[in-house]
């Protein structure tokens, strides 16, 4: 499938949810973007879980330590 037929896949089925709940499309638009942030915040985790890197105590933090990677 081309983007461009992705695209107007979704624009369409877009339109088709505006029809039958009466929201906008702005409000699809809106949950969509919300829902790839999502994504990309979980993948972003599931990153971090996998290579955590330094980690500074809360004393640390206090004292003003150099909160850079060694």
């Amino acid at each position: 499938m081309s983007s461009t037929n992705f695209l107007q896949e979704i624009e369409n089925r877009i339109d088709n949810l505006v029809k039958v709940t009466g929201r906008s499309k702005a409000d699809y638009h809106q949950a969509i973007l919300q829902y790839i942030e999502d994504l990309e915040d979980t993948h972003l985790a599931f990153e971090r879980l996998q290579n955590p890197g330094r980690r500074w105590t809360m004393e640390e933090i206090r004292k003003g330590k150099d909160l850079v990677d060694d």
